[in-house]
């Protein structure tokens, strides 16, 4: 996967850490643990062909937390761009 510009991103992390660099769109979602107004952080990724192509077959998606302590995530399809 290709990380990609999250529409509406509202910073970039990892950066001064040494990674690539990575757009995040900072936004309040309604959690039916948490309430109305938690806070979440969403990321935007493309896959590459042969990753597309391996998804269309059937292929997982794999989603790796570098970490011991994983934070509760939700993983989800993106609207398609306006530009396809």
């Amino acid at each position: 996967m290709q990380i990609s510009m999250i529409e509406g991103a509202t910073r970039i992390v990892g950066k001064s850490q040494g990674y690539l660099g990575l757009p995040i769109r900072d936004e309040a979602v309604n959690c039916n643990v948490n309430g109305d107004g938690t806070p979440a952080m969403v990321t935007a990724w493309q896959p590459t062909p042969a990753e597309l192509a391996a998804l269309n077959a059937g292929a997982s998606v794999h989603v790796r937390i570098l970490g011991s302590v994983p934070s509760p995530m939700m993983v989800g399809v993106g609207p398609v761009p306006s530009d396809v």
